[in-house]
């Protein structure tokens, strides 16, 4: 297919209807000077819908390909709130010169940008509908129709006192069915769920999700108005904090800041070097470990056989451990009145896994070499690695937690780090005090 066809093909699907989101995926397909080509045949709204959808390193990509008016223009017709984290991403010259270009637009999103992108002032719009308390009924409906094309959503109205401040809502619903002549202030909800600016964005998506919020209004100290925060936006917050948690999970902690399918592979590699240095020291402390039970190991050769599943039990119990717990406090079902209560809990179920996956593996290894002693010491050693990795994989967590450390990170290389060095040590030193029973 020419490129020509291709163009063709994408502005016959743009006509058709066809959604932004899967008219992402065919511009994808284009090189640079096509993208360049096909933006400039697409009208302003259409370009904004189509890049509002894309991500933020295909954004910042495709503006750059750009001159500056065309993707001012372009960022125009943007959703405040996508427009202001788009700038954000510029470079700062590139930003300045492009807010320039769009004037009345640019000082709302200096307005957004002064927040920090992870809290709920980072994430709102500033386009909503706020009315009054003391008009009427058919006065709202009224302003609702003149001012709903610029609102990002028109599920909810505010309603506002005279000075601004956030004193109740009304769905659409309530106010399309209530009767004319009626003040808004009469039949508005009072208890009116909202945010401050301040408030981290993972919070902010445990109250929309417990109150089944389509917005949540966002205020500021004294109670005022500021902006909405739109369910889609809180789609796209618990993606990101989820994405997030399993990279660092598995110590890729900033992949997703680079993108997995465009950035350069020495960009990926510098990303994940520092945890894989982390565990390659652990490696090494762990090879000292063994080192210094040689002895041991000469005397008792047998002994080698079981450091694979030694090892490989506590951490499977170490990465359990700490997967749970990151995951109750990113969900908000762990709070930090619960850590003492859950790290008790944890060490319970260490005691019971640890016996019985220590009773079985002493089964296996006496059945396997017929040596009770032999099955006697890989079974303690089993149940009390389990004990310390279960141990190990909720305290290192809480300690990152209570220091204001993503306790992510530490599930991964940490966790395993110490694990490995606990095991070893467990093991041989538990081999150590029976060896006179098993020479």
């Amino acid at each position: 297919m020419s490129i020509q066809q291709t163009l063709e093909k994408i502005l016959r699907k743009v006509k058709e209807g066809m959604h932004p989101s899967d008219l992402v995926d065919l511009v994808e397909e284009l090189t640079g000077e096509q993208k360049i080509e096909l933006f400039e045949l697409l009208s302003d709204e259409k370009a904004a819908l189509i890049i509002q959808e894309m991500e933020d390193f295909d954004q910042v990509s495709l503006l750059k390909l750009l001159t500056a008016h065309r993707a001012s223009a372009i960022l125009k017709e943007m959703a405040i709130d996508d427009a202001a984290d788009l700038v954000g991403e510029l470079p700062p010259e590139e930003a300045r010169e492009l807010l320039a270009l769009i004037e009345e637009e640019a000082e709302e999103i200096r307005g957004l940008l002064k927040y920090p992108e992870d809290t709920a002032g980072g994430i709102m719009t500033t386009e909503f509908i706020s009315l009054p308390e003391y008009i009427p009924v058919e006065e709202a409906i009224i302003r609702l129709r003149e001012v709903a094309p610029d609102a990002e959503t028109i599920y909810y109205v505010y309603i506002v006192d005279s000075r601004a401040r956030l004193n109740g809502v009304l769905s659409l619903r309530d106010l399309i069915a209530a009767q004319d002549g009626i003040p808004l202030k009469e039949i508005m909800y009072h208890n009116v769920i909202s945010v401050t600016t301040d408030m981290d964005q993972e919070d902010v998506a445990r109250i929309v999700a417990r109150y089944d919020l389509l917005a949540v209004p966002v205020v500021d100290e004294k109670s005022r108005l500021l902006g909405i925060i739109t369910v889609d936006d809180i789609l796209d917050v618990i993606e990101a904090e989820a994405t997030e948690d399993i990279y660092r999970l598995a110590g890729a902690g900033e992949i997703e800041t680079v993108g997995v399918t465009e950035a350069p592979a020495i960009d990926l590699a510098r990303k994940r070097l520092p945890w894989l240095l982390i565990c390659l020291f652990g490696g090494l402390l762990s090879g000292s470990v063994v080192g210094a039970f040689t002895v041991t190991l000469e005397t008792i050769v047998v002994l080698a056989a079981f450091i694979p599943v030694i090892m490989d039990m506590g951490g499977n119990v170490a990465t359990q451990s700490s997967t749970v717990f990151v995951r109750g406090l990113a969900t908000g079902e762990i709070k930090g009145s619960d850590t003492r209560s859950y790290l008790g809990r944890e060490i319970k179920v260490g005691l019971l896994m640890g016996l019985f996956n220590g009773a079985v593996i002493a089964l296996a290894a006496y059945l396997w070499k017929g040596l009770p002693i032999l099955g006697l010491v890989v079974g303690i050693a089993m149940f009390f690695t389990i004990v310390v990795a279960a141990l190990i994989g909720t305290v290192v967590p809480i300690i990152f937690n209570y220091y204001g450390i993503d306790p992510a990170l530490s599930a991964g290389p940490f966790v395993t780090t110490i694990k490995d060095v606990t095991g070893l040590l467990i093991y041989f030193y538990t081999a150590s005090i029976f060896l006179k029973f098993l020479v």
